[in-house]
């Protein structure tokens, strides 16, 4: 029997919202126009592990605030963070908090995080790169509070965990502002950080902004912006195991009305692992923008990503321990692959015709084309006729095309309201449309065993000759409304409130399902809400509260949703917040102390009466304290540090066969992060930092029988400016040569690199 795909609106919808984008963009300019003419022109301790980082120097500091930021720059930042992609000038930024700095993640409105009632983060990029932080998974992890890793090395690298909620079901990734949505679980793009101006973290429920998908938080990498002032910048490094990087980035004007931005980085290395060991990148990007005018710009920009990741799984258990000598073996095949190559295109229109009125419209295309041929389960066999020898199994092909085609439009209109009451109103809506096949050779079928401390790799075709087949056909269909408000009552006292409206369509087939094809269509409808209150009572400090929902997908990602998923809703939760911030001795302090509590419902769980049924009756929740500090101590002693302290846990849930899991943990969630850094310039032209990251135990299943240790990490670091423009450093990670685990299962776990070091040279002016 064949199965034929009914072509709803999903698919008719591609051309409609291609011209939706152009009428859009076109309006934008053909009333500007008119305007203008009308006007005149290792198994560590239970404390939580930090990695070490170099903090951005005072000089640098001089050298930002000497930059030429023009009021037509300035302008177009304050434009960018209101639409959801944070400042674009460069400079904005400094070392520590950036409580003042304009941040449009966690609000379309362009606040500042003084300004916002949620805890939102602004990591400018310059500490970032100064920090040795090539991947955005590593700046995120180093310097924000609360997040740790829950990638596999070869998946991306890109999993994170926030506030007791793991994976891209439940912690979101922007770039500018725009959502990347997930396919089978695994975003691949950005992953470099030479391009970023700033990362931007929201912590908590955001759906009310993005979408389904972002109830323990959202990650924003906000990319550098053609700016009317020349800014160049390069660097090289070599490391241990032969690692190589380069990043070349320049910016500024080609005419008055016309400026350009283009970066590219790139790293190859033979890696840390005796073979299939080797890794490499290339990003490139490249961006105009067009200002016929003071209040228009019409900017477009195109961004490449091409990777071939360490092609690492996992490490074999040996009675619940990695021996050292399994430390850098690989149990990969010799012809594994892992490849992603991603292309993102967007053209941006911001117009403000008027003091009070501002709107701006992307319109985007992302491509993501990915490929995995690998062996990725191995486990030590005590008994039976290979005992002594580690089995693999799990012979996985998988190609994955995805297309996403989208575009947003939002006007912001500020008015007072009167008696004196300021009001700032931001309206817009979002649409997409995403294209995503899935081929594998399902059900993954081959064994092999190998000896675990010699282990001969062999070829993939030795045990798995099945192609690879289409296993998911999807076309989902997006479109959301949302808006929000703030209104200030008072010099001290202002209320912020939000409220969205997605509705998807989703269809998928199962072409080469057994024992027929499947296909099936299925819409959700979801409204998300927040409201929120800060109080200023003196200039700098500020107290606030939040109640925010949010709503999540079922299985991990809507694009690749399962027949058997299909039929339940949405997953819902709730987030009650409460926080101070404080900017203090004239800004050389930053601090801020958040508590949260946050609850998901409708999550998939066993009837207790009849644990043959599945039911959405399950429940999750987590509550927790966050801190942060950033502190200027002397003219040449600085300190940045953060603490997350959380209690996590199922409140109903079972599993097949009757088993009460209530009251566990999740999974790959540690209830103690910590990250501190301590930078000196002890001399004239040199500096040093130090850096220390605890992350607490997590357990690797629902069941909690299985637990990795907590880690402890040390990195260090020493710069020596060689010039006013130029700087020689050496960066040293994992000191201590910590043996720890970043993921894994019942019976393996991916091990994070040994200690390593390298060399840089950087020169910008």
């Amino acid at each position: 029997m064949s199965v034929q795909k009914r072509r709803s609106p999903v698919k008719t919808s591609r051309s409609s919202l291609l011209a939706l984008a152009a009428a859009a963009s076109a309006f934008a300019g053909e009333a500007s126009a008119q305007t203008t003419s009308a006007a005149p022109a290792s198994e560590p301790t239970a404390l939580p592990p930090l990695e070490v980082t170099t903090a951005n120097k005072q000089k640098k500091k001089a050298k930002a605030s000497a930059k030429k930021v023009t009021a037509g720059a300035t302008q177009s930042a304050a434009a960018d963070a209101s639409a959801g992609g944070g400042a674009s000038a460069q400079g904005e930024t400094k070392p520590g908090l950036n409580l003042d700095a304009p941040a449009g993640t966690g609000s379309r409105l362009g606040l500042s995080p003084l300004e916002t009632p949620a805890s939102v983060e602004v990591i400018p990029g310059d500490t970032v790169r100064d920090r040795g932080q090539t991947s955005v998974n590593q700046a995120v992890t180093q310097n924000a509070a609360g997040f740790t890793s829950t990638a596999a090395p070869g998946n991306g690298g890109s999993g994170l965990a926030a506030r007791g909620f793991a994976g891209h079901g439940s912690v979101m990734q922007l770039y500018d502002g725009t959502r990347l949505y997930v396919g089978s679980g695994t975003v691949t793009f950005p992953f470099d950080t030479w391009s970023a101006e700033r990362i931007e973290v929201l912590r908590g429920p955001a759906s009310v902004l993005y979408g389904e998908g972002a109830v323990g938080g959202v990650i924003n990498v906000v990319p550098k912006k053609p700016t009317d002032y020349f800014t160049h910048e390069a660097e090289v490094a070599v490391g241990t195991d032969a690692t190589r990087r380069f990043g070349v980035g320049s910016g500024g004007p080609i005419n008055d009305k016309l400026f350009y931005r283009f970066d590219a980085s790139g790293i190859q290395s033979d890696g840390w692992l005796e073979r299939e060991s080797d890794f490499s990148s290339l990003a490139l990007s490249g961006a105009l923008t067009y200002r016929p005018t003071s209040d228009l710009n019409f900017t477009i920009s195109h961004d490449h990503g091409d990777q071939s990741p360490l092609r690492y799984w996992g490490t074999p258990l040996i009675n619940g321990t990695i021996p050292e000598r399994l430390r850098d073996k690989n149990f990969n095949v010799r012809d594994s692959d892992v490849s992603y190559v991603d292309n993102w295109t967007q053209f941006k229109t911001e117009w403000s015709p008027t003091d009070w009125l501002e709107m701006r419209n992307v319109a985007y295309r992302l491509t993501s084309n990915r490929h995995w041929r690998n062996v990725e389960s191995y486990a030590y066999q005590t008994s039976g006729p290979f005992a002594g020898r580690v089995l693999r199994s799990d012979y996985i092909e998988i190609f994955h095309d995805q297309e996403q085609i989208g575009n947003r439009f939002d006007a912001t209109v500020r008015t007072p309201i009167g008696g004196g009451v300021k009001n700032e109103l931001v309206v817009g809506f979002d649409v997409n449309s995403i294209d995503f096949l899935n081929r594998s050779n399902s059900p993954f079928a081959g064994t092999s065993s190998v000896d675990p401390f010699n282990p001969d790799p062999g070829w993939f075709g030795d045990k798995n000759n099945v192609p690879a087949v289409a296993r998911v056909d999807s076309e989902t269909f997006q479109h959301a409304f949302f808006a929000e408000d703030r209104l200030t009552l008072s010099k001290e006292l202002t209320v912020v409130a939000g409220i969205r409206l997605d509705k998807v369509s989703l269809e998928r087939a199962d072409p080469n399902a057994t024992p027929a094809p499947t296909y099936f269509e299925k819409d959700f409808s979801e409204t998300s809400w927040r409201v929120g209150a800060v109080y200023t009572p003196v200039p700098g400090l500020a107290f606030y509260g939040q109640y925010a929902t949010a709503v999540d997908p079922i299985g991990g990602a809507l694009l690749s949703l399962s027949l058997t998923n299909s039929q339940y809703q949405l997953a819902t939760s709730r987030q009650y917040e409460v926080g101070v911030k404080q900017s203090f001795w004239g800004g050389r302090g930053e601090w801020t102390l958040a508590a949260y509590d946050i609850e998901k419902n409708n999550i998939l769980s066993r009837d207790p009466d009849n644990p043959t049924l599945t039911r959405q009756i399950g429940q999750q929740s987590s509550r927790g304290v966050e801190a942060s500090l950033g502190l200027q101590l002397t003219d040449t002693l600085r300190y940045d540090g953060n603490v997350a302290v959380l209690e996590a846990r199922f409140d109903e849930m079972i599993a097949a066969g009757g088993v009460d899991y209530t009251g566990n943990r999740p999974p790959n969630v540690p209830e103690q992060v910590v990250n501190s850094w301590l930078t000196w310039a002890f001399l004239p032209k040199w500096e040093a930092y130090a850096g220390v990251q605890w992350i607490g135990s997590v357990y690797n299943n629902d069941a909690n029988t299985l637990k990795r240790p907590a880690s402890t990490v040390v990195n260090m670091g020493l710069s020596y400016d060689v010039t006013d423009k130029s700087e020689i450093a050496l960066r040293v990670f994992n000191v201590f040569d910590e043996k720890y685990a970043t993921g894994g299962s019942s019976t393996e776990w991916q091990l994070a690199p040994p200690r390593s070091a390298e060399l840089s040279y950087r020169i910008k002016y």
